[in-house]
């Protein structure tokens, strides 16, 4: 298989293994990879991302029949749709014994050529333009958060005020995921990607960020607020236009809140 990406034996095995039975079903024109084997750094608990190019005639009767083509190639454990992450076209699903975590999107051609080239195409060819275009990530967008961060401190600090402490717990993931992380890993010179990754892209933020960690306490949730708060602070870039009157009130409901 080409491609600069080392794929780790497990999931190279599940490839090798699977390609051929895919590739002998004529409605499908074309596998690719996406996701960390085709353009990242994969390990051994890596999953496997396959994109298939189905013909657009023939898309619709592809997608009724996902789980039980999946099945005929792999020994599926378990599978159900992306609805979940906003896509119904994939299915997530468990093969083996031993157990790998395969996703499987089925996009129509034309849709297919469009994406290609962010993809590291396993079989099949792909006649369009397009598909020789590199793909472009969204660009990282710090005032996107601005706008919103002191929003979700204000929504934190109200359900530590009326005790949801599991709410409280899930804004500190949110904030995490959406802000501190990505924030890390550009600070590092890395792609933005929630907190993925960021013990080995950004080590020392990313154990400055332990602090906004909490268990089910209300003080301990409170100070990883606060922690959430200080490291924005320190980590936001000094191009953006602050929204300094929504900063000033939602750090005073927090510690009214704490106090």
């Amino acid at each position: 298989m080409s491609g600069d990406v080392r794929i780790p034996e497990r999931q190279q095995e599940f490839l090798d293994r699977v390609l051929p039975r895919i590739a002998a079903d004529d409605r499908v024109t074309a596998v690719a990879l996406s996701g960390s084997l085709a353009h990242g750094s994969p390990d051994a608990f890596s999953d496997v991302d396959l994109v298939l190019a189905i013909p657009d005639e023939s898309h619709a009767a592809v997608m009724a029949d996902r789980l039980a083509l999946i099945a005929a190639w792999t020994d599926l454990v378990v599978g159900f749709t992306g609805e979940h992450v906003g896509e119904p076209r994939l299915i997530v699903a468990l093969v083996g014994p031993p157990l790998l975590h395969v996703d499987f999107t089925f996009l129509p051609e034309s849709r297919f050529a469009e994406v290609v080239g962010g993809l590291r195409l396993l079989h099949g060819a792909v006649d369009a333009p397009a598909a020789q275009l590199p793909a472009e990530s969204a660009p990282f967008d710090a005032q996107w958060i601005e706008d919103r961060f002191w929003t979700w401190i204000h929504y934190g600090a109200t359900k530590l005020a009326r005790g949801e402490l599991f709410e409280a717990l899930d804004t500190l993931a949110a904030l995490r995921s959406l802000v501190l992380g990505p924030l890390a890993s550009v600070r590092a010179g890395a792609e933005p990607r929630g907190v993925r990754r960021l013990e080995s892209v950004a080590p020392e933020d990313a154990a400055a960020l332990r602090a906004t960690v909490s268990g089910y306490d209300r003080r301990e949730a409170a100070e990883a607020l606060l922690a959430s708060v200080e490291l924005y602070r320190r980590w936001r870039p000094r191009d953006v236009t602050r929204r300094t009157g929504a900063e000033e009130l939602a750090v005073a409901f927090l510690h009214e809140v704490i106090a």
